[in-house]
């Protein structure tokens, strides 16, 4: 969760890396300004950023649905299972 203050502080955080507006420079900015605490959590944690980790997160929990995980399941390793194409 983070407070409101983040978002005019996003505003004004130049691009960073992949010229894309950085969270993590905003939050240091945060913390220099006013301080920060966190919560360590227990839990998975994907990384939602990068392509490949929002895939993986959206299937890891799609695979804990007790409606759709066992179709989700049966879906994905029929598409492991299956030669792989290049594009």
């Amino acid at each position: 969760m983070l407070p409101p203050e983040i978002f005019p502080i996003l505003e004004r955080t130049a691009p960073g890396r992949g010229d894309e507006i950085q969270l993590t420079d905003g939050l240091a900015t945060l913390c220099a300004e006013r301080g920060l605490c966190g919560i360590e959590m227990a839990g998975r944690r994907f990384d939602a950023g990068d392509r490949a980790g929002y895939v993986l997160a959206v299937l890891y929990h799609a695979l804990q649905r007790a409606d759709i995980g066992a179709e989700v399941r049966a879906g994905a390793t029929r598409l492991l299972s299956e030669p792989r194409t290049s594009r």
